[in-house]
């Protein structure tokens, strides 16, 4: 896809990998509709809409006014929001429960099914879903977010097939540990050097949006070669 001129919108743009798409794409010539809670981007051709997407009537308030801006035009759509909480299973709030399966997968849902008629009237888009290697294998202590995790991926396979033949892409990706504050409601792990750069991810992500139109990576898996540093060998 020539990205130049493209109109793409990027929920969880506040930090980390949203923020660094975000400007990636607006290198690149993109017009950007950024969702999220605050914004922290500046550009002429950037747009921040505040929007919780656990709540469907922001998600279509917030699409409703990018419609109106775009001519019902949406290029890309990436589902980036997304949140963890970690403990033992009979410990975990109920609330901190439906929080992850509200964020991680009904908001996807909420703002897929915005996108999608337009794109296949169309004949072209391309949705990235963000989701972990968490939705690949099981680990204890994340059994909320991996079984969110999991959802993705599932809605993810079953769209891809679709809506491929009306020229539309679903592309998943299961990012390993990633530099950012996604850890912050972990009591054990803590962000450091050795886990994925949020803007090397951005620019894989860039690289998969500007494959040619018949090129369809259906997932994609990155992680850290190294998360616990290098071993020396002896």
């Amino acid at each position: 896809m020539d990205l130049q001129g493209t109109i793409a919108v990027i929920t969880g743009v506040s930090k980390g990998i949203g923020k660094h798409l975000s400007e990636q794409l607006l290198n690149k010539g993109v017009i950007v509709y950024g969702i999220g809670r605050n914004n922290s981007i500046h550009h002429p051709h950037f747009t921040f809409i505040r929007c919780d997407v656990r709540k469907q009537a922001d998600v279509d308030a917030a699409f409703d006014t990018i419609f109106q801006d775009t001519h019902n035009k949406v290029d890309i759509l990436v589902n980036n929001a997304g949140l963890g909480y970690f403990g033992l299973l009979e410990e975990m709030p109920v609330g901190q429960w439906h929080e992850m399966f509200e964020t991680n997968i009904n908001g996807i849902f909420y703002c897929v099914r915005r996108v999608l008629r337009t794109m296949k009237q169309r004949g072209e888009g391309h949705i990235i879903n963000i989701a972990s290697t968490a939705g690949l294998d099981g680990m204890a202590q994340t059994a909320g977010y991996c079984s969110s995790k999991f959802a993705v991926r599932g809605f993810s396979e079953s769209l891809y097939k679709e809506v491929r033949e009306y020229g539309v892409k679903v592309t998943c990706v299961y990012p390993g540990s990633v530099k950012t504050d996604f850890f912050r409601n972990s009591p054990v792990i803590k962000a450091h050097d050795n886990m994925l750069m949020p803007e090397e991810l951005a620019s894989f992500l860039v690289q998969a949006l500007e494959t040619s139109s018949n090129f369809h990576q259906v997932n994609l898996e990155v992680r850290p070669l190294m998360p616990k540093g290098r071993k020396m060998y002896e």
